[in-house]
């Protein structure tokens, strides 16, 4: 089976910005070798449930694009800022996010195309690459699934001062059923209570 009948029809958008021209400068010339800088917008659903990249916020490429047997191989870093939902105080934070990227565009019908599966390989689509993919999933990879905006945020601010997360160290802070209350009174007790 052929690299085009494991993977019918791939298309890509050429007026993307995310997609690069390499037939001129690249295509099955190894060795050679090209600088991309540029600024993306963000695309919609560049992130994840509490945290992400807004929409149309700049994705900052800067990248060597080498021309190698089996394809072009992509390498460089990403930059941008992600907007999230603290996961403890939930209030909204802004953090920088770099990443470095490594992908390979594997040449239609080479090697790398013939044996890998539609989903482990890069390729190039008619003298192209498409970067948005490879980027989408480093910068992925990069956010927390419960986003901080500190490493040592205290949580959601209670009006309360009784409340779980003012206890001072050392005491309990425990609710005591109203039925034995009258011990706890009698006995004493080393925490605090809550009727």
């Amino acid at each position: 089976m052929t690299g085009a009948e494991k993977h019918p029809n791939p298309t890509v958008d050429a007026h993307s910005p995310w997609v690069v021209d390499v037939a001129r400068e690249l295509l099955r010339r190894p060795g050679q070798m090209k600088t991309l800088r540029r600024d993306v917008p963000a695309p919609e659903g560049f992130g994840l449930e509490m945290i992400g990249v807004p929409v149309g916020e700049p994705i900052e490429l800067d990248l060597r694009l080498e021309s190698v047997m089996e394809g072009v191989l992509a390498s460089g870093t990403v930059d941008t800022d992600v907007t999230g939902e603290c996961s403890r105080c939930l209030e909204q934070f802004t953090e920088h996010v770099g990443v470095d990227l490594t992908e390979l565009y594997a040449y239609p019908s080479s090697v790398t195309d013939e044996t890998a599966d539609a989903d482990e390989v890069s390729r190039i689509v008619d003298e192209r690459i498409d970067l948005e993919p490879a980027v989408r999933d480093a910068v992925l990879l990069e956010l927390p699934v419960t986003p901080l905006c500190r490493e040592d945020c205290p949580g959601v601010v209670s009006p309360d001062p009784d409340a779980w997360a003012f206890v001072p160290a050392g005491e309990a802070h425990e609710k005591i059923d109203p039925r034995w209350a009258a011990l706890q009174e009698k006995y004493g007790g080393a925490g605090r209570t809550e009727n």
